[in-house]
């Protein structure tokens, strides 16, 4: 009843959306999507969430410097860094090396990169985070991702990727909003809104149960906490947040 239900209002929202399903069946809305729409979209409501995740962050990125390498240095990489809203939360003299699979958040990034002069920039790959062969196994000290996994092609994939750059010791440091508790009204509309979203904004996924994929990767420790983030008129409500150690 309730699976008659979603694919019903499915329907209707993908009636609403029609126009963007057309260019998506031209082969336009991919390219136009990820040079303009998304980095400008993500920029407005970046905004937004990152007023509701604020202190969330602040507390997540809060035992950074403990992973420092046996040099004293703190060697990040960040996954999905877009317009680059977490260099305000890196300890200074931190070296990041930024990685996104789409080079178009430029705008941003060059702003936020001059905001927060306290950092090393190391250098900027266009790489996916199933595939990071540009960093050297072992090589940092922690990995960051925040709203990344939710679009990856493979979450197992990018968690095998995040181990294997990471020196034993090190952390990966994670923010993501996740599928709802099932049972909900907010799940349903999960379910419902799912495909339309997942086209309008770049492979997103609604209803990834991600904890289970950090509880299946091989981290020695992992601490996870659900956590609500406010986004009205958003199916992005429900989130997890926290650290797993290599």
């Amino acid at each position: 009843e309730a699976g008659a239900s979603v694919l019903l209002l499915r329907a209707c929202l993908a009636l609403l959306a029609w126009p963007i399903y057309l260019l998506s069946f031209l082969g336009m809305w991919e390219p136009f999507c990820r040079k303009v729409f998304f980095p400008f979209f993500l920029e407005k409501i970046g905004a937004a969430h990152e007023k509701k995740s604020k202190k969330h962050k602040q507390e997540l990125f809060r035992n950074l410097p403990d992973f420092r390498g046996p040099s004293g240095e703190l060697r990040l990489l960040e996954i999905g860094t877009g317009g680059g809203t977490n260099f305000q939360f890196y300890p200074a003299g931190c070296k990041v090396t930024c990685t996104d699979i789409n080079p178009h958040f430029q705008e941003s990034l060059t702003k936020n990169m001059k905001k927060n002069q306290h950092l090393h920039y190391e250098q900027f790959l266009v790489a996916a985070g199933e595939d990071l062969h540009q960093v050297p196994s072992g090589s940092v000290d922690a990995v960051v991702c925040t709203l990344v996994l939710c679009s990856v092609q493979s979450v197992s994939s990018t968690l095998r990727e995040v181990l294997r750059v990471l020196r034993p010791g090190g952390a990966f440091y994670f923010l993501e909003h996740v599928a709802a508790e099932h049972s909900s009204w907010r799940y349903f509309w999960q379910r419902v809104c799912y495909p339309t979203w997942k086209l309008i904004f770049a492979g997103c996924c609604l209803t990834r149960e991600l904890w289970k994929n950090l509880e299946e990767a091989k981290f020695s420790e992992l601490k996870i906490q659900h956590i609500s983030v406010a986004m009205p008129w958003m199916p992005i409500e429900p989130h997890i947040v926290g650290y797993g150690v290599k």
